[in-house]
């Protein structure tokens, strides 16, 4: 697998992160394109996972705040905006959280 696709791949799903991980260990000389979006996917997938629980606890307790079920929908906004970078080769963060990520993960390096 070339890099562009295993910066795409680290976007789909959990599963497909874990084998661009485990691919992206066979590359050599190492790319920094594949690891910064292992990093961004793997913090788009952390924060989407920690607002899904914050948001099933809220709504299970105050049930007429479900407007704030479309913050979904901003997330799969935001993962669309990675998928795209991945494509176009690009080390841009993902927008508003992103550069959260850049630093972080270091078992990914």
């Amino acid at each position: 697998m070339n890099n562009k696709t295993l910066s795409i791949l680290s976007y789909i799903t959990i599963i497909g992160w874990i084998i661009a991980f485990v691919k992206s260990k066979d590359i050599t000389p190492k790319s920094d394109l594949v690891t910064y979006h292992l990093k961004q996917g793997f913090g788009i997938f952390l924060f989407s996972l920690a607002v899904n629980i914050a948001l099933s606890i809220v709504l299970t307790i105050v049930p007429f705040l479900y407007f704030l079920s479309y913050i979904g929908y901003a997330i799969f906004i935001l993962w669309i905006f990675g998928i795209i970078n991945a494509a176009n080769e690009q080390k841009k963060p993902i927008p508003v959280i992103g550069k959260v990520f850049e630093d972080k993960f270091g078992f990914i390096n």
